[in-house]
């Protein structure tokens, strides 16, 4: 069931004057997840995940990444306090806030990137990672037909003619946010007017867009990144037990970019999710949910 953006979610404390909005449900005393989301989504993409596992008696903790859903949408310099350093931090704030450590953290796309960031920053907080793509190791294969074709958007997110175009109007955001779902998901799911008019009154609400797509403009975007990747030090990889559940259907990750993983982290494992675009928790709950309890379970 969606969450309704009238309801009034708990906050946390602020973190860089950001408080998240998030959702605690299931059993405190149980195994600890946290789910982190995507764009252009909130929290509530991962409302069938957070159900099926907090039914199996897990502690499940999920925020609106600062910027979106319903936490604090601040006019803040993107570089500084949206990037994925800062997006980590406040998740870390809030996990902290909690009383939560060594928590199995799924995530996908912008949730993806802030949940490596924190194994990296804060790996007492994070006992297995369980993330879709993007993930690293892409390099000059971004530079192909295919994906120069699908990463328009981040530069777009660049101007401000996108402040313009779609901030502050429900009508051109719900447009907007409708193409990215419709023709990122696999071809047996189609998004629900429910789910779009949710989206919609979040991402339309004034300065509601332009917060969201702060992520973009915090720094450069794909292409430049896989160009700029360089491979860490052994010693220097992701050490948290990490497994991506890679899908068929993403058009912004074929799986041909996972043969890289195990230079950047130490122990990695690629699951393929046939059938599914690139919403995993949304297309494939049951899925998602069953390998982070598998990773929960697993011994230390």
């Amino acid at each position: 069931m969606l969450l309704s953006p009238l309801l009034s979610p708990p906050l946390s404390q602020p973190v860089d004057d950001f408080r998240l909005a998030y959702d605690r449900q299931g059993d405190a005393a149980g195994p600890p997840v946290l789910l982190l989301h995507g764009w252009p989504g909130d929290r509530t993409d991962h409302a069938a995940v957070a159900e099926r596992l907090a039914g199996a008696g897990h502690d499940v903790v999920v925020p609106d990444l600062r910027g979106f859903g319903q936490s604090d949408k601040h006019d803040r310099d993107p570089a500084a306090y949206y990037g994925a350093p800062a997006q980590a931090r406040g998740v870390a704030g809030l996990l902290d806030e909690l009383g939560v450590s060594q928590a199995v953290v799924g995530g996908y796309d912008i949730g993806s990137r802030v949940g490596q960031q924190l194994a990296l920053d804060r790996p007492d907080l994070v006992r297995a990672l369980v993330v879709a793509p993007p993930a690293p190791g892409v390099g000059r294969r971004v530079l192909d037909e295919r994906p120069m074709r699908e990463f328009w958007y981040q530069p777009f997110h660049q101007l401000e003619l996108a402040r313009e175009l779609i901030d502050g109007d429900v009508g051109r955001a719900r447009a907007y946010l409708k193409h990215f779902w419709s023709h990122w998901s696999g071809p047996d799911h189609t998004v629900d007017d429910q789910r779009l008019d949710h989206l919609a009154a979040v991402y339309g609400a004034p300065g509601a867009f332009v917060a969201s797509i702060g992520w973009y403009r915090a720094a450069v975007g794909m292409v430049a990144r896989a160009l700029a990747e360089t491979e860490p030090d052994p010693a220097d990889r992701i050490a948290v037990p990490t497994t991506f559940l890679w899908p068929e259907h993403d058009p912004l990750f074929p799986r041909a970019w996972a043969d890289r993983l195990d230079a950047f982290y130490a122990d990695v494992t690629v699951v393929p999710v046939d059938g599914v675009g690139h919403f995993v928790p949304v297309e494939a709950p049951d899925v998602f949910a069953d390998t982070i309890a598998a990773a929960a379970a697993r011994p230390r």
